[in-house]
């Protein structure tokens, strides 16, 4: 005898292998991820513990979470650390983190607030600091952490896996620039394990890395400005495959760059200049070219990849006077600047080297240098 069939309307429960209508699965979408802000959700319980353990976490440890979106590190953490305090752009983020611990003795241990970490300030005292980070914050999040008077012990962060190569990419590596001298003169930075789209939701485009990032404390922590040293850096990656001949000698900009800096230094400590003009015949034909150069691209770390503070002051127009006449005449002080600096990359024989293969110490070496001749880049 047949059965009967039964309608599924109504009241009538679905079977366990129908497949689910568009109903159930908006239901099932708690809400729409924002794209705007990076919101890839690490879904992989496995590499999320994985992250929190190579943090090495204390029982009196308060952590920093950077982007805790629905808490999947969160409650790692909280098994571990004293305290978390959860920096969330997001409120339904937030109030979702929330709502994961509530309940659970663990929810006192929980400190959400709700704002863009780059702009709190001060941060809240912390002793590590983990996150899945943001795309859009990467460089700006590395910077501000290590800037802080009191850094982190250390830090366990996930980024796209090209910025986090860069972090880590050394002398002669394709990937190495201004961002990797940069961030490896104030920390040591090491890559810890790769996780692939397929454990995030939505996935995203690219595959990302964790990376350890230690901050140099005490004795080990760089006496000189960021300012500074970034400011030469972005004179020497502004073309990396070029000579630092072509870079410095060969770029009229550059030139007019360091003469204002130059000027400033000598106003500061009431040091006479000699302004007067001289005639600039020929100074087209004497700039200095790297004729061995075929490289015409841009150092792959943009201006957008450091924060604001890094900015670079823009170069004046002094040094070039017109006369009436229309000729080109330059000062006795633009001339002195050059000479300046030729005598700076021969001293330190690094003129013909080029930025993608000095390592920390070149660059070091040659800001001393032009320290020395009253020459600074902040």
């Amino acid at each position: 005898m047949g059965k009967a069939k039964t309608s599924k309307r109504g009241n009538a429960k679905s079977g366990p292998y129908d497949r689910p209508s568009k109903n159930n699965a908006a239901v099932n979408n708690v809400f729409k991820f924002t794209k705007d802000l990076g919101q890839h959700i690490l879904k992989n319980p496995g590499i999320a513990q994985a992250i929190v353990d190579k943090a090495y976490l204390k029982p009196t440890d308060v952590v920093l979470e950077v982007g805790p979106g629905t808490g999947n590190l969160t409650v790692q953490i909280v098994n571990q650390a004293r305290k978390v305090i959860a920096v969330e752009m997001d409120p339904r983020m937030a109030a979702e983190v929330t709502k994961r611990l509530q309940g659970r003795p663990e929810q006192k241990k929980l400190e959400v607030i709700l704002g863009d970490v780059i702009k709190q300030d001060p941060l809240p005292e912390h002793d590590v600091v983990i996150s899945n980070t943001p795309y859009q914050i990467s460089s700006p999040l590395v910077f501000k952490l290590l800037r802080l008077p009191k850094p982190p012990r250390t830090c366990i962060l996930m980024f796209q896996r090209e910025f986090a190569m860069r972090l880590t990419a050394r002398p002669g590596d394709s990937l190495y620039c201004r961002l990797s001298v940069n961030a490896q003169f104030w920390a040591k930075i090491s890559h810890v394990l790769k996780v692939g789209r397929a454990n995030f939701r939505p996935p995203p485009q690219v595959d990302s890395s964790v990376v350890r990032i230690e901050p140099k404390t005490g004795s080990e922590r760089p006496n000189i400005s960021f300012e500074e040293f970034d400011g030469l850096l972005r004179v020497c990656f502004n073309r990396r495959n070029k000579v630092l001949r072509s870079l410095f000698l060969g770029n009229k900009e550059v030139l007019k760059l360091i003469e204002s800096n130059y000027r400033l230094y000598c106003a500061t400590y009431s040091i006479p200049l000699d302004d007067g003009l001289v005639d600039d015949a020929g100074e087209d034909e004497d700039m200095e070219v790297d004729e061995n150069d075929n490289d015409a691209s841009m150092d792959v770390d943009g201006d957008e990849e450091l924060p604001s503070f890094f900015g670079a002051a823009k170069p004046s127009n002094e040094g070039n006077v017109t006369s009436k006449k229309g000729s080109l005449r330059k000062t006795r002080v633009a001339l002195l600047v050059k000479e300046k600096v030729r005598k700076v990359l021969e001293d330190t024989e690094l003129a013909e080297s080029r930025s993608a293969k000095l390592s920390e110490n070149d660059f070091l070496r040659l800001l001393a240098a032009f320290n020395a001749e009253g020459i600074h880049f902040s």
